[in-house]
């Protein structure tokens, strides 16, 4: 399935950021947030989002969990093929559906940036550059919450870094989460592929629209007794695991919210 990584970013095309600036007083003085109708509209064409292993719990009851068949991700599957099944046509949210901490610290993200001219010791300078999506549509100049108050960072700027700087610590542990599962061979490749019928009625061969990785329930009950109770004491590792696995049967609430979006979408 496509990558839709999170992490350390480079300035550039990163899923829905469309016009990524580093912030500064001199540039955004002036500008701020305001209260937009349907402020995550700008999902409507993302149906994969990164999600971090402390979100699996709240996650699992709304869609299915999978990772990225070459980063390993984790990834909030709300749709397919760019379509968003948990926006109405107005870019409505769902109020029932779980969002990812991915999508909500928009327009806000942070970015790892390497400073290494002048340094001898040859190991690059890195420094962290908070940057805001000057497109977003909830970016005012006549801001309900400024970025900045005076020279300073305003108090709603300041509790988004320090949202920013959470998600980082949730990705670290999400990146352990994931290099344990790769250690202990127990992610498999699985195909995603969608009924279909002839035009009779009769069963006809499956569209196949990608593939992704799932922890394999096989390999889990196959792991040798002495690491399978050291998963056990490794905190909240086979909860992450049941939830995971208990998510992916809600793969067909998905293909039916994209059916019925296709059928009620008008041909052009």
């Amino acid at each position: 399935m496509t990558t839709a990584a999170g992490g350390q970013q480079t300035l550039g095309k990163i899923l829905f950021y469309r016009q990524l600036e580093p912030l500064s007083k001199e540039k955004h003085g002036g500008l701020g947030v305001s209260n937009v109708a349907n402020p995550f509209s700008f999902l409507a064409e993302t149906h994969l989002i990164p999600l971090t292993v402390d979100e699996f719990g709240l996650a699992a009851v709304c869609y299915p969990i999978v990772f990225d068949t070459e980063t390993r991700t984790p990834l909030a599957v709300m749709g397919l093929r760019g379509v968003n099944v948990f926006l109405g046509a107005d870019g409505s949210l769902d109020p029932e559906v779980y969002l990812p901490a991915f999508a909500r610290r928009y327009p806000f993200l942070p970015i790892i940036a390497s400073n290494s001219p002048g340094k001898e010791s040859g190991a690059p300078d890195e420094r962290v550059l908070v940057c805001i999506d000057r497109a977003a549509k909830m970016v005012s100049s006549t801001p309900e919450r400024p970025f900045f108050d005076g020279d300073q960072p305003s108090k709603y700027t300041q509790e988004a870094i320090q949202f920013c700087r959470e998600f980082d610590i949730l990705g670290v542990r999400t990146q352990e989460f994931c290099k344990l599962m790769d250690k202990h061979g127990l992610f498999e490749l699985t195909p995603l592929a969608v009924p279909r019928a002839k035009p009779d009625g009769s069963p006809d061969e499956p569209l196949k629209m990608g593939e992704y990785l799932r922890v394999s329930e096989k390999k889990l009950q196959e792991l040798p007794k002495e690491t399978y109770l050291e998963l056990r004491e490794m905190g909240p590792v086979l909860p992450l695991l049941h939830a995971h696995l208990i998510s992916l049967f809600l793969w067909p609430k998905i293909l039916s919210r994209a059916a019925r979006i296709q059928a009620s979408t008008p041909l052009s």
